[in-house]
């Protein structure tokens, strides 16, 4: 297993009772949404993105802003093929854990899959109760196209990954509307 070495993250205090709102991420959100994700990667729960590739998919990523201006949450949907996309980089600022908040922002991704007309997105994920309780089953790897492993081989985990792969059909019902 290749090593991975990051040094210990501060998130900014938030407040756990301040509303949020989800929306489109923005440029300026880059950092926040790093810092987010970096903090779950050191915890071995999650896969640290660069900044360069934050920058580079910033179309995919949505975010739940609080009222204060704080970042709490970032999801982003990667399109990959006209019948299939990946939730990923799914974090919630640990104050706000167990408010919801993952679920709003999955939702809200699958809500942009079925209107582009996606019937289908899958997760790689070490909480599969989570997904499971969102509809998602599991599947095998193997179950999945080959265009899904095309950042693996950068991945430290490679050699030994955890993660679980979960997938949900939408009803040809749920498109667009």
């Amino acid at each position: 297993m290749r090593g991975l070495s990051l040094s210990p993250v501060v998130l900014p205090e938030v407040r756990r009772e301040a509303g949020v709102e989800l929306r489109k991420a923005r440029l300026e959100d880059v950092d926040a949404i790093y810092w987010l994700i970096r903090y779950w990667a050191e915890k071995g729960l999650m896969l640290v993105r660069s900044h360069s590739h934050l920058y580079e998919n910033i179309r995919d990523f949505w975010v739940l802003e609080d009222e204060d201006g704080q970042i709490v949450g970032t999801v982003a949907l990667h399109v990959l093929w006209r019948d299939l996309a990946e939730i990923r980089g799914l974090a919630v600022h640990p104050t706000r854990q167990g408010q919801g908040l993952g679920r709003w922002l999955v939702l809200g991704a699958e809500r942009e899959a079925r209107d582009l007309g996606l019937p289908r997105v899958f997760a790689w994920t070490l909480q599969v109760n989570f997904f499971r309780a969102l509809g998602y089953r599991v599947t095998s790897r193997e179950a999945l196209p080959p265009k899904v492993w095309s950042e693996c081989n950068a991945c430290p985990f490679y050699e030994n990954c955890r993660e679980i792969a979960v997938i949900k059909e939408f009803s040809p019902g749920a498109f667009r509307g």
